[in-house]
């Protein structure tokens, strides 16, 4: 088990990992491939605004079932970004967790465009931006030369239990 030493309360704590929500725990283009011939008319090149787009999302594969193992370990928190030009964004994200997560994870969904203002270990995500490139663990780039995939996140974060 990943543990570390909290010094207020003297006892092992599970290290925290973030894990980000668009292209890393959820298919994004799976949600633009579901949108209708005409919204995706109306909000092409700004899909990401388009209202529901974040509640026809598909899980990334392998992501979901890797979560439920690492949480052994590990204290896992979902940490995205949602447009601010989409109102239903932030909602549907919060659905998306009720709907394809277990209970665990309802209350653990952060959203923020500041993730560098999050203490934890490991951030796992696509890309550095909203702060992501400035987070004081490590980042896991998901989708790179190093992490390709689920299946290669997992084995390096059980490698670092």
């Amino acid at each position: 088990m990943a543990l570390s030493i909290s010094p207020e309360k003297g006892l092992f704590v599970k290290k925290t990992v973030y894990v980000d929500m668009d292209g890393v725990l959820v298919d994004f283009n799976s949600g633009v491939n579901r949108l209708s011939n005409a919204m995706f008319k109306q909000y092409s090149g700004r899909v990401k605004n388009a209202p529901g787009i974040y509640s026809l999302m598909d899980p990334m594969p392998g992501a979901i079932e890797a979560l439920k193992r690492l949480r052994e370990k590990y204290d896992i928190y979902i940490l995205s970004t949602a447009p601010w030009d989409n109102p239903s964004a932030w909602s549907d994200k919060l659905n998306w967790v009720k709907l394809n997560m277990d209970e665990y994870y309802v209350k653990r969904l952060i959203l923020t465009h500041h993730k560098n203002l999050l203490n934890g270990s490991f951030l796992i995500d696509d890309n550095d931006t909203h702060g992501a490139g400035q987070f004081g663990g490590e980042l896991i780039r998901l989708g790179s030369s190093s992490f390709p995939d689920w299946p290669a996140v997992e084995a390096y974060l059980n490698q670092k239990a």
